[in-house]
């Protein structure tokens, strides 16, 4: 569903994305997680066309990203950094919009405002929404239409616990009818119930993964960013001793 074959971007003041290599199965939860600044939105944006390689591929749905047709959109589900919404418009009206642009049957919007408890709020405009509920909407709108390729970046962000449950719950259905789902956090606790695969991300680089297995898995983390950290501290003074030389 989605492959980042040798994929780096580079940004001009030389922070990015670097030789990154995974896949995203059908059917599997992989989560990203990483401090801030590790590169977590730099790769979701990639996963999407929203930005470009400088080298390596990114395929989506077995397609380089920037090949994909239009339609093929329709089969993926999206939220990246905040949820996008009309704000004059009402939250009934914006996932309303989300159908159609999805293709999407509109007879799904009223499951969707049931099952993301949004009901009461349905004629509210969406500028006038408390920033939780405006994530339900925008979670609302990335799942509604049933996406085969699920993408959402900090998607317990602004929510209380209930509706991290409710998120929970429905990233598990979707994964167990066969969705591919990718998924950043830095809520480590959350993602390990979850995710098939937790991906460690750090200084634009995927340098392995977290067994989620056991306890203490901030500690755990840590040390890997530590290690890694380290590791490229000796491997500058290794090359800076060779110009030197």
């Amino acid at each position: 569903m989605l492959a980042f074959e040798n994929v780096t971007r580079v940004f001009h003041n030389g922070t990015g994305v670097f030789n990154l290599e995974f896949q995203l199965q059908p059917g599997r939860i992989v989560a990203l997680i990483g401090l801030n600044g590790a590169g977590k939105t730099t790769l979701m944006r990639l996963a999407l066309g929203m930005l470009r390689p400088q080298h390596g591929t990114v395929r989506l749905l077995g397609h380089p990203v920037d090949a994909i047709r239009p339609e093929a959109w329709c089969r993926v589900g999206t939220l990246i950094e905040a949820p996008a919404g009309y704000p004059e418009l009402t939250a009934r009206e914006n996932l309303l919009i989300s159908c159609l642009l999805h293709g999407a049957d509109t007879s799904l919007l009223r499951d969707s405002l049931r099952v993301w408890e949004l009901e009461s709020v349905a004629e509210r405009r969406f500028r006038h929404l408390s920033q939780g509920t405006r994530q339900r909407v925008g979670l609302a709108s990335a799942l509604q239409h049933d996406p085969g390729l699920v993408v959402l970046d900090e998607p317990g962000s602004s929510l209380d616990p209930a509706s991290v449950i409710l998120l929970r719950d429905q990233l598990t259905r979707r994964a167990r009818q066969g969705a591919a789902v990718l998924v950043s956090s830095h809520h480590l606790d959350e993602v390990s119930r979850i995710a098939d695969r937790v991906l460690l991300m750090n200084a634009g680089r995927l340098i392995g993964e977290l067994d989620t297995t056991g306890s203490d898995l901030e500690r755990r983390f840590f040390e890997h960013i530590r290690a890694d950290d380290e590791r490229r501290r000796e491997k500058r003074k290794h090359d800076d001793r060779g110009r030197t030389c």
